[in-house]
């Protein structure tokens, strides 16, 4: 019960750090890696939803406002939810996904932030897909509902939940604004990081004694 407060409150943490890096135009984690963005079919869809709770505060202020401790306790609420939304987008924004020299690292707004070895893709595809059926050894990171681009693994790559569930996973589906060039883009770097891998130096034998 601990461990599942601790995380929620760590996500709220990040969706507030979201807000600042949003506001200052800054990302999150990227650091000499190649950034990859997925948040732009979702503005639509958050102003909305933005739109929505506006509404609701200003309704709930109206039909509440003979009784001032529930209007004070919904408008907290009702403000609090529009924070979340916006934090959620901002997330999404800052959090883009990233290509480094060894590894990809798949995010998803504040709850989903998964490293997988370069050596451990087994395929990279461009792959349009709609509707996801739980399936064990799977993530899906739909944005407007799609999916843009299939991982399939070589080995399994932990993944724990925001919750604590642990998780191997053996084909993950996320969604890119540019998919084709991330495609591009992990299929040269797995390349590389094979080659590099195989002309490695094994070793400097040991002496014999």
């Amino acid at each position: 019960m601990r461990a599942a407060v601790r995380a929620l409150v760590g996500h709220e943490i990040r969706l507030l750090v979201s807000l600042v890096l949003w506001g200052g135009r800054r990302l999150h984690g990227v650091g000499d890696g190649r950034a990859f963005g997925y948040a732009r079919g979702q503005g639509a869809v958050m102003a909305g939803f933005g739109f929505v709770c506006l509404v609701e505060t200003f309704t709930m202020s109206v039909l509440l406002r003979d009784r001032p401790t529930a209007h004070r306790v919904v408008l907290v609420l009702d403000l609090y939810t529009l924070l979340f939304v916006v934090g959620l987008y901002a997330a999404m924004a800052v959090r883009p996904h990233v290509l480094y020299g060894r590894e990809l690292r798949v995010r998803y707004a504040g709850h989903v932030d998964l490293r997988i070895p370069l050596e451990r893709i087994a395929a990279v595809r461009r792959e349009r897909a709609h509707t996801h059926e739980r399936a064990d050894g799977e993530l899906n990171l739909a944005v407007g509902s799609q999916t843009s681009l299939t991982l399939e693994l070589a080995e399994p790559v932990p993944h724990v939940t925001l919750l604590g569930r642990r998780r191997d996973l053996t084909l993950v589906r996320l969604h890119a604004d540019d998919a084709d060039r991330l495609v591009q883009a992990v299929e040269q770097a797995v390349v590389h990081a094979l080659t590099r891998e195989r002309n490695a130096p094994s070793g400097v034998p040991d002496r014999p004694r």
